[in-house]
Order: C-alpha cells, then sequence, then structure tokens
C-alpha cells in the first residue's frame, strides 16, 4: 500500500470517468478524495463503487493487491475542494468535456495547489494550450487521457502543455505504470489527441460503409470484433503489417499500390446526423423497449469482456 505520508490523490468529478479512476488509484494502494460539488453526488458515487468493488471480488477480477474492502477504506468523498486538495500529490479532473466548466475548475485548482502537485485532466480532445494557458502552475499541467472505462482498459495518453515541465510528464508516466495504467507519451500535441485520431478514422469509414449500402451496422462491427479487433487487441496496425509480410518495409512494397488506390476511394468527411444516425442506432436497439436498462446491461457485459481480456493479456506478457 501506498505511504498516506506521500499524500492524496484527489479526483475531481464524480460521474462514470471519476469513479473508475477513483477505483484504479486505489487498486495501487493510494488514498483517494473524489471531489463533487453536489454532496448526494458523492454519496451515490461512493456507494456505487462499493457496489461494483463487491462484484469485482466475486468475478475474481479486482485489481490490485490489495483486498476490496481494504481499497474501497481508501476512497473518500468531499464536496470542499479547498478542503479536499490538502496535501494533493496528483489531481485527476474528471468533469463534462466542457471548456468554459475545465476552465473554472483549472482556475480554482491553480489557486488552492501546492507548488509541487500535478494538475491532469482527462480530457478527450480539449487542447492543453486552451485549458492551462495562464495558470502560474502550469509547468504541473498534463493531459492524461484515460480510455472509457480506465478500470477496464489501461491505456493512458500523456499530453504536455508546451510549459509541462519535463519532470512532470515523468512523474505522471510513473504514477500510471505504478497503478497498472499502461501510459504512452505524446511528443507533440495534436488535435483529437492519437486514440480518438485513429477511433474516428474507423468510425468514418464505418459510417461510409453503412451509408452506401455496402454492409448493414451489425455486420461491419462484427468485422472489427470478430476481424481487425481480435488481432488489436495485442498487436498495433503498424506491428501487424509488420508481421503481415517479411517486415514492414516488404509490406509496404507488397501492399502499398492497393492502399493507396482504397484509400483513394474513401468519401467526404460525415456529418454524423440524420437518417445514417437513425438507422445505426435502431440496428442496435431493434425490438427493445427498455434501451436504457439494455445500454446498461450491455455496458455492464461489455466491462465483463474487457477484465477478463485485460486479465488474458498479463497472462501472456509473463509468457
Amino acid at each position: 500500500m501506498a505511504d498516506p505520508k506521500e499524500g492524496s490523490i484527489v479526483v475531481i468529478g464524480s460521474g462514470l470517468i471519476g469513479r473508475s479512476w477513483a477505483m484504479v488509484f486505489a487498486s495501487g494502494g493510494f488514498t483517494v478524495r473524489l471531489y463533487d460539488i453536489v454532496k448526494e453526488q458523492v454519496t451515490a458515487a461512493l456507494e456505487d463503487i462499493r457496489k461494483q468493488m463487491v462484484e469485482l471480488k466475486k468475478s475474481g477480477m479486482l485489481r490490485g493487491s490489495l483486498s476490496a474492502e481494504e481499497q474501497i477504506s481508501l476512497i473518500s468523498g468531499f464536496n470542499d475542494l479547498k478542503l479536499a486538495l490538502e496535501g494533493a500529490i496528483f489531481v485527476q479532473e474528471c468533469v463534462p468535456e466542457n471548456l468554459e466548466l475545465k476552465l473554472k475548475i483549472f482556475a480554482d485548482l491553480d489557486s488552492y495547489i501546492n507548488d509541487s502537485a500535478i494538475i491532469s485532466s482527462s480530457t478527450s480532445c480539449l487542447s492543453p494550450r486552451k485549458m492551462f494557458n495562464g495558470l502560474k502552475h502550469v509547468k504541473n499541467c498534463i493531459v492524461a487521457h484515460p480510455v472509457n472505462p480506465p478500470y477496464y482498459v489501461p491505456l493512458v495518453e500523456l499530453v504536455p502543455h508546451p510549459k509541462t515541465d519535463a519532470v512532470t510528464v515523468e512523474k505522471t508516466y510513473s504514477l500510471m505504470k505504478k497503478i497498472g495504467q499502461s501510459p504512452v507519451k505524446l511528443l507533440k500535441e495534436t488535435d483529437g489527441f492519437v486514440l480518438n485520431r485513429l477511433q474516428y478514422a474507423v468510425v468514418s469509414e464505418a459510417w461510409r460503409l453503412v451509408q452506401d449500402g455496402v454492409i448493414s451496422p451489425r455486420d461491419v462491427d462484427i468485422v472489427m470484433s470478430e476481424g481487425l479487433g481480435m488481432r488489436y487487441a495485442f498487436l498495433g496496425p503498424l506491428e501487424t503489417a509488420h508481421l503481415n509480410a517479411e517486415g514492414f518495409k516488404s509490406y509496404c512494397e507488397r501492399y502499398g499500390e492497393s492502399i493507396e488506390r482504397v484509400l483513394a476511394t474513401f468519401g467526404p468527411i460525415p456529418t454524423f446526423s440524420g437518417e445514417v444516425a437513425e438507422k445505426i442506432d435502431q440496428a442496435f436497439t431493434e425490438d427493445l423497449t427498455d434501451k436504457p436498462n439494455q445500454l446498461q446491461a450491455r455496458r455492464e457485459w461489455r466491462d465483463a469482456c474487457l477484465s477478463r481480456l485485460a486479465k488474458l493479456k498479463q497472462e501472456m506478457k509473463k509468457n
């Protein structure tokens, strides 16, 4: 367990991402302070975390070396920001993806935080330049973008502001490794970071294939889950190409012309609204009258799959 003298991890926002982050940090043995402006939301979040950890214990999927009870005891709730930040060594912001809201939060954090604490944002797309400019602690600020939900998917994209200190990047990287995440460092900022740029490329082509009547929404997902996704669960696209020939250079020589030909046929960027959006939505909710409960049940199934996959990947790495 982390020494309490090291200070606390503070999670700002008690929604799904905030709850998952709190569980991740607790699994690494850190004391966690979960903050939200509304007391009732914090109370509900703590109860949900307790239920999740009990279920994870029952299924054998609980992360970390501590018991569920020990991990639960490490997480406490706050609705006083200044109090929550006392002795904090790391802050993970998880409020909704709204720049004005985040700017207000960071201004408050900047006024309360000590000079050594790191301020980290979970944003998936907002620029560190826009969020952290003008803060007196800008050298301590960084984006640590997780994949939803971070408890089950370990990737974290680390994106610094131009004035972020190199020590901040290395400390954040080390912390993420310590709690069992898989951090990557972006060498420079790009819109959407890396995960979403790759994800959006796939989503946009999937949309165009449905729009053009090439394939149904459900079948295009099968192409990913039973095809590309099988490989990509363990290998990225570049190493996959590398292994599909006698190295990556050989792959380019063998398939480069075909790839260029196909890419030239890709259509314009979709607007992501209208008839196609309705068609895709209906494909995944047809014959179901209780959409909210169906979505929740499907998310729980997804999380169980991801948890088992994460466990398998850990076992494979040991071999």
